[in-house]
């Protein structure tokens, strides 16, 4: 055989292979995701709070309790997540808001928020609707529009 051909019989099965245990891998990943979900929607709970502020910061940055900063892997303790302060009856709080809906939690109103442990999950207007802020565009998001606008194409 043609040592080609040999290495390219090589490389298909190393890619079979590394597939295959990707595949695995990311199966026990999903059934471990869904064991958490369904232990974060038993634990939920609904409270009445003023939502007043909210960024992305690191975790040590975020006022959050000693216990939490502990549980977090060393390798996530820099990450930046989205933070939510809110006052909770007389309390003021720090909560890690859910990523889907972090862009929808409105600044300074009173919502109802769906909160298993320190982590929200769900939030809901209590008087009126949640406004949906606009989310920010990036930089090349607004280069693209700028250039489709100038183009007369319709924006993605």
């Amino acid at each position: 055989m043609n040592t080609v051909a040999i290495v390219l019989i090589v490389i298909t099965a190393v890619l079979a292979v590394i597939l295959i245990v990707l595949t695995i891998l990311g199966k026990k990943a999903q059934k471990k995701q869904a064991e958490q979900q369904a232990q974060i929607e038993a634990a939920k709970q609904y409270y009445s709070m003023l939502i007043i502020d909210k960024k992305r910061m690191r975790l040590k940055d975020a006022g959050l309790p000693q216990a939490v900063m502990d549980k977090t892997p060393k390798l996530l303790r820099g990450s930046k997540l989205p933070i939510v302060k809110a006052k909770v009856g007389p309390q003021i709080m720090s909560f890690i808001c859910d990523e889907k809906i972090f862009e929808r939690v409105p600044v300074k109103k009173e919502v109802k928020a769906g909160v298993s442990g320190i982590y929200i999950t769900e939030v809901k207007g209590l008087h009126g609707k949640v406004i949906a802020e606009e989310p920010k565009k990036g930089f090349w998001k607004n280069l693209v529009a700028k250039a489709q606008e100038k183009a007369g194409a319709k924006p993605v």
